[in-house]
């Protein structure tokens, strides 16, 4: 097929005794946990909700993170990465079925904060604070079926 522009390549993850794990969205999830909502001035009874990040925010273990322009205070939040590898959606809670987890990883949600307070204070969007390019660095991961040593590096 002929495209306009050659399209992104695939971004991937290492993951442990496997092949490399392939990225297409990254959800997260803002405001789950009271003492940090508390710290950016939000009421800690504040609801959850989901943000993305674009599959080019994912920066490989052992990678250097370049640092973003226009901001003056990144701030890194330290995540648990489930990496699902099964598509579905509307799932009760009492259905949750574990096959559709591949596996785990440590994460980092790195966060523009200056830019996230300015658009919090304006009642916009957080994607430019958020949703940057290599904004969600990441070990490798562990498949769940994984039983040797872990090293993180």
């Amino acid at each position: 097929m002929n495209y306009a522009f050659p399209p992104a390549p695939v971004v991937t993850l290492d993951a442990m005794s496997s092949n490399p794990f392939p990225v297409r969205r990254i959800f997260c999830v803002g405001q789950n946990y009271a003492d940090h909502v508390r710290e950016m001035g939000a009421a800690p009874d504040a609801e959850p909700f989901f943000f993305m990040k674009p599959a080019s925010a994912v920066l490989q273990n052992n990678s250097v993170l370049p640092y973003p322009s226009g901001t003056t205070d990144l701030q890194p939040e330290v995540e648990l990465v489930v990496a699902l590898h099964k598509s579905g959606k509307n799932i009760p809670m009492d259905k949750v079925d574990y096959d559709y987890v591949f596996g785990y990883a440590v994460g980092l949600d790195m966060t523009r904060r200056d830019l996230q307070r300015a658009a919090r204070e304006k009642g916009q969007p957080w994607e430019m604070a958020k949703a940057f390019d290599h904004s969600a660095p990441c070990t490798a991961i562990t498949p769940e079926f994984y039983s040797g040593a872990i090293t993180i590096g």
